[in-house]
């Protein structure tokens, strides 16, 4: 059972657009919905994905306050300095 509200996605989605696909952390721009990404590497692809945090690590808590626009590796090093509710390893960079 998925602790993500039913309209998660539409609320990533509205906050991506709002961050005009940008990592608010390190200024990465990240890949559109339906961007080309042919010459890309799956690893590429996957560091220029936008995921959306939730500062305060609860999921059901969408205050726009707290969440934040985030590229793939910075996203993982909120999870990976132990600052998630999300288990060490069940985020990863491909390489």
């Amino acid at each position: 059972m998925s602790r993500y509200t039913d309209d998660w996605e539409e609320i990533a989605l509205s906050l991506k657009h709002l961050a005009n696909w940008k990592c608010q952390k390190c200024g990465m721009q990240c890949l559109r919905p339906g961007e080309d990404t042919s010459t890309l590497s799956k690893s590429e692809r996957f560091q220029r994905t936008l995921n959306v945090h939730h500062y305060n690590r609860i999921p059901e808590d969408n205050r726009p306050d707290n969440l934040v626009a985030l590229c793939t590796g910075c996203h993982l090093s909120y999870h990976n300095r132990g600052q998630s509710n999300i288990s060490i390893g069940q985020l990863q960079l491909p390489f």
